[in-house]
């Protein structure tokens, strides 16, 4: 249970205390009356005595009595009443005792720490500690070891208090039955003792005429006692002093006393301050709240008009303790004004009530009229404390004394009787008792009534006196026998009261002798509530029981035996106990929190069913602290909806609104229809917060907004295609942010600004974005462009099952115009205003929006569909230069269900009503930071600035459009197509360059190399890409038609980077240009992502935006056309027949062609045109095998070979060292000559070769430095370097060849003629090269190898140390001899060897034979060498030798002569260089016998 003000025993002894009433003439009730009380109020602070009483006992022992305070009221007659129940009146006024006594607003937070929760008692704030079971043990131990926590509950002290002086009074126990009575008679009257004469007879009237069952009085001869009020600032106080004399004669000096008062004149009062000890008292006299008027008003009234108020004035007693301040309080509210000596009511005039004063205005606590007390010194207060004392000590307790002895006495000479005779006697003959059933106490539920003076109540009336003065320990030995008594006699109510006392006394007697017996109070709530149906009784002992059981510790009993107490006939007593109930399981020694929370939201519900609107949101409020976040969601949900419906009741709808907003805004487990009804209410209440009246947008909680997933685009949103036209795809919304892509424009975009700059990026570079999300880097306020939209995609996501209808969406925004800096702006925007924001036009959307500054796109209707998220576009479109700040989103909330009203005007209306306005906040949290150990060590974060624009000023804009752009291609086909640039801004551009992943995929031409020569009739009518020229007539097909000498530098911009070729290099705004634009296929087949960026400045300097970039990516989806394999080998014919005058002999070059279409392009059959070459070194001479018909034909899966002679270039058409001069020698094999030196072929050429040679650079390099490393300085590493660089040079060829080709292709019906051109690069003689570049294999896999292995040997590369020496035999083919005559037949034969290489050469030349394989002696067995067997020579470089060798034959027949084996080594090398050279095919000769 909650702590109290009182300790227990201060609170059982206050709740039992002699009752004294009081009857005023009229003049007396007048003189008290300036003083703004009546006398029992002026006499209740001073009821408590300050010092000591003391009494004998029967016995004659003294006995102390301590603390005694008394309870003075007025006499209030009424009809009789039962005791089983309270009256409306009284129930009202308990109401209202609870509903005035609240937690303080803003007072000291009143916390118990219980487990792992703080639970705040006194304000409404829901704090939650942190998760469950983090110091579960820890926390347990410190509450088990330390003192109980606990938390006030001062309404349920004004409650029990007011309960328990409610109470009426019954006769089966005589506790608040009236022991004495004052009357009181003023010093003005006329004869003060006549008016004594009369007041003693009116008390003596209501007591025994039978008339008035209300008050009851104690014994029959009730202590009267006398007092003559005397009015010091009126009366004549001589006489006042005489009459008081001539009462002491007639009463004697105990019963009567002189009080004198009112001595303060109105002339001090400004001088000294007087307390004033009534009002914390009197405070519930007055109503305290404008509510609780309300409520009061018709019972007011009615009581006017039947002058009934008697009930309302019961004798009950306010007792509050506050501060350690004892005050006694009003019976009721209702009783306005004291009952005068005939009981009859004062008008109610005399109330003074000011409705409109609150409750926390101390002043408005008391009667306007003046403060209480306002004609009392201290002396007066002096004078009543004294007069106090006086009564008690010599009236009161002798008085008492005196009636305890009575009743023992007469209670003793009744035990000399037998007892078994007395019970016999009574069983027989009754004992007087009256078996009588009344209305309020039938017999079947509570047994006999006993008459006043049966022996059984002479015992209760002596416990009871004993009780009120202390002597607990005789109370509990009468209680103990009276409780035999009645349970001898089945009178069950007697026996519960004698039980309920016997327990009390017990508990209270001083050093404890015996344990509290709580079983007995069980049974006498038991007995009340079952038997006797008194639950008011049951009521009052359950809270004596729960009080002492909790000061016992017993917390469990309590809160059982409170629970227990509940029920249906009483919602605020159910409430007021189950949340006691609920804080005895906080304080047992392991605390109950769910225990506590389930108890406080069931003691909620019972204050809410009582109109208690405030408990009851408090009650919610505490127990939301132990269920929030810790998933317990649907009774997170209940609860909150609860707080959000009494908030709203009580007036408090910020506090409504942020509870229906934890309930839309958590993942509700709930229903859709439920939560269509937490959003209806939502929205009502919100919109009655509002009002339409709102100075700011309010924050709403739906739909949830992903912050960090907001993305920002500056510009206009891409046009889509114009009729043949096609846009560049650019950068849009719709696109999927890729890393790697962007990783890659960026890169792009570096090569084009490196390009710009002479090949350096400049060190403020930052990278174009045109859209910013969470994975771009924000650390920098992006640029956006004056006149250029910005556009914030914001995600939405609806939480709830059910739909939401948003409208007149749109952004909020905060804008610096230029002139202030960033970091000024907050201070600016306090001191001059000059930060706009467009928040308050967004209130009313009637109103006029900033428009001149920048304009706010409204998207009108949005809706979302049940757990939608949806993505909502806005666009901002800024008209001024400076700092832009985007702050939110600004939006009309409603239910969807709320729109499928009637379409007529009431539906209008109610959807108006439901349909909320309000804002949320974009703010994005930036990445978090870990550069510095502060960073890592702390979670930092850094700033996200993507809704922070810098708005620069006019920049140029540029579009391109696409003509004729194809998606597919056969793998290098060339097309024509056209590009078209256009400045759409209001400023003119310059600077344009592009460039691209696939730079050999496109060419925009180069004017210096294209030849204006006229164009043949058939190319111009199938539009071909290519410059075609009619071949001369009686030019033979394969011959050379044409050689041109290229420099590379005239296919300018062979870097990735090229700048586009417009006239006057500068696009003026509104003006577009066009350009063609030739395509080669890829050589590989499959789709190609190529991406082209744009660049291009603004032709003024100096501006923020240094360049614009422009993006564009195709896919082009390549196809198989041709495999071309090229080999080359050298010619064997000797150089003395070989056309070439040089005498370095020729090469022969062999050229393989392979249709490998699959035919899925309906491509019909290729044609190869023509063959040409491009070198620095060779040409292609002639093609020895020409086609008799025009060109090479292949169909489907067919395959031609060609074959041609190349020569080396002449020495004049060499290069000449500085400038790389090709040679382009063009073989037609068709009628037209297509120039290969021209755009586009030379172009592609050029791009192809070089970005291949710079691929085989980098291998090569790559090579190079992983050998350096892993060989170390080795001697012999150089030499073999050498030597092979010496071999490969004799071996190079460097010959390109360019074959080109025309496809026929059906596609709808018609014919179309596609042509291409295919790259082979022959490098070295005896390789083949192809068109096709191969596939990479996967690499093995390598076994781990722990040992560390020796270094390889060095291998010299035979293969090219074998081809130093060619090597040619010129003999006649047959020869006839006479092998009769001679039988030895001697053949001249000439070898000649050329040395191929540019070094000086030994050669060894060997004809014996070495071979031992069978197929060899039988072809060899018959001819052998003579002369001379083994030769050494030495070549010059490039030196022809002739040897004349002799074969011998020894009969006819076919014999090769091929058998010399040749070795050679350059001259500087050892002996391990000498490689077996190549030798050509066999060279057989033909000996006839003659």
């Amino acid at each position: 249970m909650a702590q109290c003000v009182q300790s227990v025993l201060e609170f059982v002894q206050d709740s039992f205390v002699p009752l004294v009433a009081v009857l005023c003439s009229e003049e007396a009730e007048r003189v008290t009356r300036k003083n703004n009380l009546n006398f029992a109020e002026l006499l209740r602070p001073f009821c408590r005595l300050t010092s000591d009483g003391h009494i004998r006992d029967p016995n004659n022992q003294v006995q102390v009595v301590k603390n005694l305070r008394i309870c003075v009221n007025n006499v209030v007659t009424s009809p009789s009443s039962t005791s089983a129940a309270l009256n409306p009146a009284q129930r009202r006024l308990l109401n209202e005792v609870v509903l005035s006594c609240q937690p303080q607003e803003n007072g000291v937070a009143n916390v118990i720490t219980a487990g792992d929760y703080d639970l705040h008692y006194s304000d409404h704030s829901l704090k939650a500690s942190t998760p469950w079971y983090s110091a579960w043990r820890k926390t347990l131990l410190e509450v088990s070891t330390s003192k109980p926590y606990t938390a006030t509950t001062p309404w349920f002290e004004a409650y029990r208090e007011n309960f328990l002086q409610s109470m009426p009074a019954s006769d089966h126990e005589f506790l608040n039955h009236y022991l004495a009575c004052l009357l009181v008679v003023s010093s003005t009257e006329a004869v003060p003792v006549e008016q004594f004469l009369k007041l003693s007879q009116e008390q003596h009237r209501i007591q025994h005429s039978g008339e008035y069952t209300n008050p009851k009085w104690f014994i029959p001869n009730t202590l009267k006692y006398y007092v003559l009020l005397h009015d010091m600032s009126d009366g004549d106080e001589q006489r006042a002093d005489t009459v008081y004399e001539d009462m002491k004669q007639r009463y004697g000096p105990q019963g009567c006393y002189l009080l004198k008062m009112n001595s303060r004149t109105f002339s001090a009062e400004e001088d000294e301050q007087i307390p004033d000890p009534w009002s914390q008292y009197l405070h519930r006299n007055n109503l305290h709240n404008q509510d609780m008027l309300d409520d009061l008003a018709p019972t007011l009234k009615s009581s006017v008009v039947e002058n009934d108020v008697s009930a309302a004035e019961l004798d009950c007693h306010h007792l509050t303790k506050k501060d350690g301040v004892f005050n006694s309080l009003e019976s009721h509210p209702l009783q306005l004004d004291s009952v005068s000596s005939s009981g009859s009511l004062h008008s109610l005039s005399a109330v003074n009530t000011d409705p409109k004063k609150g409750a926390r205005d101390p002043e408005s606590l008391v009667g306007v009229a003046g403060s209480h007390g306002a004609c009392l010194t201290l002396n007066d207060h002096d004078h009543i404390r004294q007069f106090i004392q006086e009564f008690t000590f010599r009236g009161l307790l002798p008085h008492i004394e005196k009636n305890i002895r009575q009743l023992n006495d007469q209670l003793v000479s009744r035990k000399g009787l037998s007892r078994s005779l007395f019970t016999a006697t009574k069983k027989w003959f009754g004992g007087g008792k009256v078996p009588e059933k009344s209305i309020s106490e039938p017999k079947s539920t509570c047994g006999l009534l006993y008459p006043p003076e049966a022996p059984e109540l002479q015992i209760r009336k002596m416990a009871d006196l004993c009780f009120l003065v202390q002597h607990y320990e005789l109370a509990y030995s009468c209680y103990h026998t009276a409780k035999k008594d009645f349970l001898s006699d089945q009178a069950m109510l007697y026996a519960a009261g004698a039980l309920e006392m016997a327990a009390v006394s017990a508990f209270l007697q001083a050093g404890a002798p015996r344990p509290y017996p709580a079983h007995y109070m069980d049974t006498a709530i038991q007995t009340y509530r079952d038997v006797c149906k008194n639950m008011v009784l049951a009521e009052r002992c359950a809270l004596l029981s729960a009080e002492i059981l909790k000061s016992q510790g017993k917390y469990s009993e309590a809160a059982t035996l409170l629970i227990k107490m509940t029920s249906e006939d009483s919602d605020l007593r159910s409430a007021l106990l189950l949340e006691q109930a609920a804080h005895c399981f906080i304080n047992m020694r392991n605390p109950m929190l769910r225990k506590f929370a389930f108890h406080m939201i069931l003691a909620g519900h019972r204050f809410s069913k009582a109109g208690q609107k405030r408990h009851a949101l408090r009650c919610y409020c505490q127990a939301m602290q132990v269920y929030k976040g810790r998933g317990w969601s649907l009774a997170e949900d209940h609860i909150n909806f609860t707080i959000g419906r009494q908030s709203f009741t009580l007036h408090q709808p910020e506090n409504a609104v942020t509870a229906f907003r934890q309930i839309l805004t958590n993942d509700s487990r709930q229903t859709a229809t439920q939560q269509g009804a937490f959003l209806r209410e939502y929205l009502y209440v919100y919109k009655s917060v509002t009002g339409g009246n709102e100075v700011s947008l309010p924050q709403l909680p739906l739909p949830c907004i992903h912050s960090s997933a907001t993305r920002v685009y500056f510009g206009h949103e891409r046009r889509l295609a114009e009729g043949i036209k096609q846009a560049a795809t650019h950068v849009s919304l719709d696109q999927e942010y890729d890393l790697d892509l962007a990783a890659m424009w960026c890169n792009l975009e570096e090569q084009l600004v490196a390009a710009v700059n002479r090949g350096v990026i400049p060190g403020n570079f930052q990278p174009t974005q045109c859209c910013l999300n969470n994975q771009t880097d924000n650390l920098h306020h992006p640029l956006a462009v004056v006149e250029e939209p910005i556009i914030v995609e914001v995600t939405f996501r609806n939480p709830l099952k059910v739909s939401l209808a948003l409208s007149n969406l749109s952004l909020l925004w905060r804008f610096t115009a230029d002139g202030v800096s960033p970091s000024q702006e907050k201070m600016t925007e306090e001191l001059s205003g000059e930060a706009i924001t467009n928040e308050k036009d967004t209130l009313a959307l009637g109103m006029t929006q900033k428009d001149d500054i920048v304009t706010t796109e409204i998207i009108l209707e949005f809706h979302m569909g049940p757990e939608e998220t949806k993505m909502a576009r806005l666009r901002l479109l800024p008209h001024r230069t400076g700092q832009l700040n985007i702050v939110g989103v600004v939006y009309n909330l409603a239910s969807a269900s709320s729109g499928e009203m009637a379409p007529g005007t009431e539906g209008q209306q109610m959807l108006d009503l439901m349909v909320v306005r309000g804002r949320q906040d974009l703010k994005i949290q930036g990445p978090r930071l870990n550069q510095t150990k502060e960073d890592k060590m702390l979670v930092r974060h850094g700033p996200d600035r993507r809704l922070d624009p810098v708005i620069t000023p006019p920049m140029p804009l540029m579009e391109v459009f696409f003509l004729q752009f194809p998606t597919a291609l056969l793998c290098g086909e060339i097309r024509k197509a056209f590009v078209e640039f256009c400045n759409v801004s209001s400023v003119a551009l310059c600077g344009l360059r592009v460039v691209s992943t696939h730079p050999n995929f496109f060419t925009f031409g180069s004017q210096a190399t294209t030849p204006l020569t006229p164009v043949s009739p058939t190319s111009a009518e199938n539009c071909s890409a290519y410059k075609t020229l009619a071949t001369p007539p009686g030019a033979q097909p394969g011959s050379v038609v044409s050689e041109m000498l290229v420099s590379a530098e005239d296919f300018s911009q062979l870097s990735g980077v090229m700048e586009i070729p417009i006239d006057g290099s500068t696009l003026q705004p509104g003006e577009s240009t066009q350009l063609p634009l030739w395509l080669r296929g890829p050589d590989q087949e499959g789709v190609h992502e190529i991406n082209f960026l744009f660049y291009y400045e603004s032709t003024e300097k100096g501006i923020k935006i240094s360049h614009r970039v422009l993006r564009h990516t195709v896919f082009i989806c390549a196809s198989r056309s041709l495999s071309v394999q090229a080999s080359a080998c050298r010619s064997s014919v000797p150089p003395h027949h070989s056309l070439d005058d040089k005498g370095s002999g020729g090469t022969l070059v062999f050229i393989d062609v392979e249709n490998i279409n699959t035919s899925e392009a309906g491509v019909r059959e290729f044609h190869i045109v023509q063959v040409s070459s491009s070198s620095q070194h060779w040409r292609l001479q002639k093609c020895i095998n020409p086609a008799k018909d025009k060109d090479c034909k292949l169909t489907s899966r067919e395959r031609a070979k060609l074959c041609f002679r190349a020569t080396r270039c002449k020495p004049h058409q060499a290069t000449s060292g500085a400038v790389k001069k090709y040679t382009f020698a063009d073989l037609n094999l068709g009628n037209e000559r297509i120039i290969s030196s021209a755009t586009p072929c030379g172009d592609f050429f050029f791009r192809c070769c070089l970005s291949s040679e710079s691929q085989r650079v980098d291998v090569a390099s790559a090579r190079t430095s992983s050998s350096s490393k892993s060989q170390g300085s080795v001697p012999a590493v150089d030499r073999t370097s050498d030597i092979t660089n010496m071999v490969k040079k004799c071996n190079e060829l460097d010959l390109n060849i360019i074959v080109i080709w025309k496809a026929f292709v059906i596609e709808d019906n018609k014919q179309l003629i596609l042509e291409g051109q295919l790259h082979v690069a022959l490098q070295t003689i005896g390789k083949e090269a192809s068109s096709l570049t191969p596939k990479e294999e996967a690499q093995e896999m390598v076994l781990f190898k722990f040992k560390s292995e020796l270094p390889p040997p060095v291998v010299l590369p035979s293969a090219e140390l074998s081809q130093l020496i060619k090597t040619n035999l010129h003999y006649p083919e047959t020869y006839t001899h006479p092998f009769l005559r001679d039988s030895l037949c001697v053949v001249p034969v000439t070898l000649t060897l050329s040395n191929c290489s540019l070094a000086q050469v030994d050669v060894i030349i060997d004809l014996r034979h070495k071979s031992t394989s069978p197929e060899s002696l039988e072809v060899h067995s018959s001819f052998t060498w003579v002369g001379q067997t083994q030769y050494k020579l030495q070549l010059k470089p490039q030196e022809v030798l002739c040897l004349t060798l002799r074969a011998c034959f020894l009969q006819a027949g076919v014999y090769n002569l091929n058998t010399p084996r040749v070795f050679a080594k350059p001259t500087e090398q050892d002996a391990m260089c000498e490689t077996s050279q190549q030798t050509a095919s066999p060279a057989l000769i033909i000996i006839n016998n003659a």
